[in-house]
C-alpha cells in the first residue's frame, strides 16, 4: 500500500537536511531517493536505510532489524535496516544516518556496475555512419 500524502510531507521534512527527497514505487514499497540514489524505502511507515560493512554495526548496536522476505521457501535478508525509532524525532542525527546510507548505496555493487556501464557507453567511440551510394 502506498504511503499517504501526509506521511510524504513528514518524510520530506525529515529529509530536509539530507537533500530533496523523491518517493517512487519500488517492488511494492515506496523507495526513498536523494540525488538519484535509492538509499532506502518505507514499509508500513517504517523507514529502512541501506547499509554496508561500515554502517551495519551501527544498526545492529541499536538492535535494528534488517528487511527480509520469503522467496521460493527461503528467507532473503537484505542490506536495508529499519532505523532506530528515536531518529524519527531527531532530524539532525537522522540526517547523518541518511547520508551514510547514500554512501552505502553509491558504493554498492549494483551502483558501481551501473556507473561503470554508463562510463563505458560515454567512452565508447562511435562508428561512422554508413554512406549511401547514389
Amino acid at each position: 500500500m502506498a504511503i499517504s500524502a501526509e506521511y510524504k510531507e513528514f518524510l520530506a521534512d525529515l529529509f530536509a537536511d539530507v537533500g530533496p527527497l523523491v518517493v517512487k514505487r519500488f517492488f511494492g514499497t515506496d523507495g526513498l531517493n536523494v540525488d538519484g540514489v535509492l538509499l532506502g524505502f518505507v514499509v508500513d511507515e517504517q523507514i529502512y536505510l541501506r547499509t554496508d560493512p561500515k554502517t551495519k554495526p551501527l544498526f545492529e548496536a541499536e538492535r535494528c532489524k534488517p528487511f527480509s522476505f520469503e522467496m521460493k521457501g527461503e528467507t532473503v535478508v537484505t542490506a536495508y535496516f529499519a532505523i532506530p525509532d528515536r531518529l524519527y524525532d531527531e532530524p539532525d542525527e537522522f540526517a547523518g544516518w541518511a547520508r551514510r546510507a547514500i554512501e552505502a548505496a553509491r558504493n554498492s555493487k549494483t551502483q558501481v556496475k551501473k556507473r561503470a556501464k554508463q562510463a563505458k557507453k560515454v567512452a565508447a567511440p562511435r562508428k561512422p555512419a554508413k554512406r549511401r551510394r547514389s
